[in-house]
């Protein structure tokens, strides 16, 4: 996830492309940008990294179980199937 440095710097980029003339407002823009940006990613629905790693473990452990009882089921449906069909 986003942290507060991260958007500190997205700030400092869009204050940048702000023409110099307008110095005074640098700093409102500022407070503004990094203000609107928090409130943006804090709707978004986002995970952190960890999360996210533990998450896909958790899913390829399932993956691997359900392969493990296809082959099961299977395995059985042969067992009981009578020969030749």
């Amino acid at each position: 996830m986003m942290g507060r440095q991260d958007i500190d710097q997205i700030t400092l980029r869009l204050i940048s492309l702000v023409p110099p003339g307008m110095v005074d407002a640098h700093k409102d823009l500022r407070a503004n940008f990094r203000d609107i940006l928090a409130q943006g990613l804090r709707h978004l629905e986002l995970v952190t990294r960890e999360e996210f790693d533990v998450q896909t473990q958790v899913l390829a452990r399932t993956r691997a179980r359900v392969e493990e009882l296809e082959k099961r089921v299977a395995d059985l449906e042969a067992a009981v199937s009578p020969p030749g069909t």
